[in-house]
């Protein structure tokens, strides 16, 4: 399945431009990614069918913030780069729920100093380009590939240039060029799926030059089939996102008409018109984006392999998605120095053993969509949820919630994936109308343990 560097060696006589290892794609992993592979000796050359991001002309695309946590932050340390961002985090100590009725309700997302960081996606995509170009990756922007033979690694760019490459990495997003021609090779597994939701993103400007809300939370309106959150930005503004059906009864579809928009906000989300008075203009102005989980195997072929969205895009309900990217730039590293930069293998065994990881995190997300729409508000969830925080502070070493395991650990996804089953399956077992300060912790950890031993 996999070429050796025989092929570049034969393309090496002719006048076709050689690189050593390309990367096509200048977003936050393709940034990363290059920066770190750069630092261990090799010539990097990035190519992006955008122009500059960091360049005046240049507007930020739908969503301009992310959620930034432990494994972003460990892929960013690696590169050194984390302490020119960290300051301009918001961090997020948990969610911040509102009722039909204004009424709210808080939820931490683990101990007491664990939260999670609203980031800049423009901000920190720009500093992650200017860190890469200071320490050598050449960029090539308004490169925008037309087609690519894997079979030679050559990539063709609609300015007439073609590139042969040693190593082709793809980082180039859900709708990847290179995933698409490696879908045409003989046994590559493809799989897309859309949600029946959609989203929408609404801007909430800041109140008398402040926050119009707590600024430390993700704050969620759940609604049963659909929500509203919203995350803060250094400006003080929210970046409010509607995920709401786009069609049926209550559905982007059903709300065309300006008197239909206006009568929803009123009935579902009556505290938001107060803090978004224009929000008729932007739910009409704004796109509507869908949201799609790609699924691929194997992520390699030939000199050339997928990394980030390219290989595994998720729905962003975990907020994994840029952190999985950057956790994949970390394991790519420190497997390649396992290896000694082998390419041959190094391509290989990253697409076989982070392929489970990718999966798992992919299911965690779609999961958690349901828990954040429909669960968040509910009692029983709610009670459970002081359970687990009571296990955690008396059995550390043995119960670590599902939620701590992705967002605030190293543990791989899929294993997380594993262990948060059986902790369900045992949290199942309570009974209805539970009381969650009077239930007998010792009877679930030793439930749990025996779960844990039958999976071994």
């Amino acid at each position: 399945m996999f070429g050796t560097s025989v092929t570049f060696l034969r393309n090496s006589s002719n006048n076709m431009p050689q690189n050593e290892i390309s990367v096509l794609g200048a977003g936050l992993v393709g940034s990363l990614l290059g920066s770190l592979i750069k630092e261990k000796g090799f010539s990097v050359d990035v190519y992006e069918m955008r122009t500059d991001p960091r360049s005046s002309e240049v507007k930020g695309g739908r969503s301009i913030n992310l959620a930034l946590s432990h494994r972003g932050i460990r892929a960013l340390q690696l590169a050194g780069v984390y302490d020119q961002i960290k300051n301009e985090l918001i961090p997020m100590k948990g969610r911040r729920m509102h009722d039909l009725n204004g009424e709210l309700y808080t939820q931490p997302y683990g101990k007491e100093h664990e939260f999670i960081n609203s980031v800049s996606r423009n901000g920190l995509n720009q500093l992650l380009i200017s860190h890469a170009e200071n320490r050598g990756v050449n960029f090539h922007f308004d490169h925008k590939c037309t087609d690519i033979n894997l079979d030679e690694t050559i990539i063709s760019f609609t300015n007439g240039k073609s590139v042969h490459s040693k190593v082709l990495l793809g980082s180039d997003g859900a709708y990847s060029m290179l995933r698409q021609k490696m879908e045409h090779k003989d046994r590559f597994n493809f799989q897309q799926h859309y949600i029946e939701h959609g989203y929408k993103e609404l801007r909430m400007e800041p109140r008398n030059g402040t926050f119009a809300m707590e600024p430390n939370f993700l704050h969620i309106w759940p609604r049963g089939n659909f929500m509203l959150i919203a995350l803060p930005n250094p400006d003080c503004s929210f970046t409010c996102t509607l995920f709401f059906p786009f069609e049926g009864h209550l559905s982007f579809e059903s709300l065309r008409e300006p008197n239909k928009v206006e009568g929803f906000f009123k009935h579902y989300f009556p505290d938001v018109i107060d803090l978004i008075p224009d929000y008729l203009e932007q739910f009409q102005q704004n796109a509507t984006s869908s949201l799609v989980t790609i699924r691929t195997s194997p992520w390699c072929y030939n000199n050339s392999m997928l990394i980030g969205d390219a290989g595994h895009a998720i729905v962003p309900f975990y907020g994994q998605g840029m952190n999985a990217g950057f956790e994949d730039c970390r394991l790519f590293m420190e497997w390649g120095e396992k290896l000694g930069f082998d390419w041959d293998k190094l391509l290989v065994f990253f697409s076989q053993h982070r392929k489970a990881d990718a999966d798992a995190i992919a299911d965690l997300a779609l999961n958690n969509f349901i828990e954040m729409r429909d669960h968040v508000a509910d009692e029983r969830f709610l009670n459970i949820k002081k359970v687990e925080a009571r296990l955690q502070k008396a059995y550390p070493d043995i119960w670590l919630p599902l939620y701590s395991m992705v967002t605030f650990s190293d543990m791989p996804y899929s294993q997380a994936y594993k262990i948060g089953k059986l902790q369900k399956e045992v949290m199942n077992t309570l009974e209805e109308g539970f009381d969650p300060d009077r239930v007998e912790l010792q009877p679930l950890i030793d439930r749990f343990n025996n779960l844990m031993q039958d999976a071994h």
